[in-house]
């Protein structure tokens, strides 16, 4: 569990790749737009 760990998240990071551990970019909150549409309807 250290920079030579590829599932890690550390390991990610000094490999410089991407995955389940450490996303290439944040998602948006996708539920809060949803609720905002169904108070307006």
């Amino acid at each position: 569990m250290g920079k030579g760990d590829k599932k890690s998240k550390k390991g990610k990071i000094w490999r410089g790749s991407y995955g389940v551990l450490r996303p290439s970019k944040k998602q948006k909150p996708v539920a809060v737009k949803k609720a905002e549409k169904a108070e307006a309807a």
